[in-house]
């Protein structure tokens, strides 16, 4: 089983490319916090090259900037290629099957410089290619709305 799920911080906007089929390929990173501290108390991260492609990819390029703050699920896939000095690059990506948004609308507005925010009927509860099938939230009734600051979050 490959499947990866993952929360943290984009640290750069997507770079959106197209294919020979038309097909949209977006790349980014995630940083994303570790669990422990290192020996002078501060976090360290990972960065972490992600990838999403079609619909997907220019929804995130959309509605994403640098610093959103988002959670993915998806598999992590490798490849190679010749670099230009003619050695082999190893690479490492997690494909994106499904997101989230984490933050708040008037988040991403005030993030949003140069990328339209996501309009106030985009919900953030899943945006996988089979979005039509949306189960209704099973948390609803589960009972007071509970509030997460940033502050509370390791990242």
């Amino acid at each position: 089983m490959n499947k990866v799920f993952l929360v943290g911080r984009l640290t750069r906007d997507f770079d959106v490319r197209y294919g020979a089929s038309n097909n949209a390929v977006a790349r980014s990173s995630l940083a994303v916090d570790r669990q422990f501290t290192n020996q002078n108390g501060e976090r360290e991260a990972d960065f972490i090259n992600i990838v999403a492609f079609g619909n997907r990819a220019e929804t995130m390029k959309k509605y994403l900037v640098k610093g959103s703050q988002i959670a993915i699920s998806g598999r992590i896939q490798t490849g190679s290629y010749d670099g230009t000095d003619g050695k082999k690059v190893y690479t490492t990506d997690v494909v994106v099957d499904e997101f989230q948004f984490l933050d708040s609308k008037s988040s991403r507005e005030a993030n949003s410089s140069t990328t339209t925010s996501a309009p106030s009927d985009v919900t953030p509860y899943d945006f996988s290619d089979n979005s039509s099938n949306i189960e209704p939230d099973p948390f609803k009734d589960f009972g007071d709305k509970i509030e997460v600051d940033d502050s509370d979050l390791p990242f």
